[in-house]
Formats: C-alpha cells, sequence, structure tokens
C-alpha cells in the first residue's frame, strides 16, 4: 500500500471507536505509521480481578494485544483483518491506571501476517506482550 493511502490516526481513532467495546475500553490513538500504531487505554475499575488488590485481568491485556496488533495491520493494509493465532506472555501485574500499547507489523504476508503488541505502564513498564496471525488475504470481490 502507498504511503498517500494510508489511513491517518484521526481516521483510524474514528474507525475504532466505531465499536462499543473499543469505546469501553476507553481507546485513544496516540501515534500512527506504516505499520505502526500506539494506543492508550483508560483504565476501568470494571477491569479488576480483585477490589482487594486491583490488578488488571489478563483477558483484558490479552484483548489489548490483539486489537493493537491487528491495528497495526490496518495501519499497513488500510483494512481490518480477522485473527488466526495469538499467544501472550505476562511479564508483571498490571496494577490500577491508564496503558499504552504499541504494535507493530512483524510480517506482512499475502495470505498471513505477523504483528505483535507490547503493553507498558504509565512509566513504561512492560507488563505484557505478544504476537498474533492475521489472515490477510484481499477479500473477493
Amino acid at each position: 500500500m502507498s504511503e498517500q493511502n494510508l489511513p491517518v490516526a484521526a481516521e483510524i481513532q474514528t474507525r475504532l471507536l466505531r465499536s462499543p467495546y473499543h469505546q469501553w475500553l476507553g481507546l485513544k490513538v496516540l501515534s500512527v505509521g506504516e505499520g505502526e500504531i500506539t494506543l492508550q487505554a483508560t483504565w476501568r475499575e470494571e477491569w479488576s480481578v480483585n477490589p482487594d488488590n486491583p490488578y488488571t485481568h489478563g483477558g483484558i491485556l490479552a484483548a489489548l494485544i490483539d486489537l493493537t496488533a491487528d491495528w497495526a495491520l490496518v495501519s499497513y493494509t488500510g483494512r481490518g483483518v480477522p485473527t488466526v493465532d495469538l499467544r501472550v506472555d505476562y511479564h508483571r501485574p498490571a496494577i490500577q491506571g491508564d496503558l499504552t500499547i504499541r504494535g507493530k507489523v512483524v510480517k506482512a504476508g499475502k495470505q498471513l501476517s505477523v504483528a505483535e503488541a507490547r503493553i507498558e505502564d504509565a512509566q513504561g513498564v512492560l507488563l505484557a506482550s505478544g504476537r498474533g496471525v492475521y489472515l490477510t488475504t484481499p477479500p473477493k470481490a
């Protein structure tokens, strides 16, 4: 895809927030480049596993890894793509607070592509990382 056809941050923000789930996650596009995206997720009390120890449920972190890697591919292909496989590694508990998620395309293929994402806290500490395989076969006309 040529650079002039790539979606800009404001366009990706609009498309991203069409999803009620993405709205609930409080997603904001911080930056976008060809094959790269940085998002912020606004922490919600509902993410907490235990009110006495408010760390974020791993399922929320996995969803953030998946959608950020997917949207890194959107920044490259201009369209959303379905997840084929996903792996997530949890490095530290994500304690109450907003999260920054950085996604990038590792390999863009004609049928399958690979993208990865990293979740960091407000201090830039790595909390979780992951890699996904996505179906990038062009849609049938």
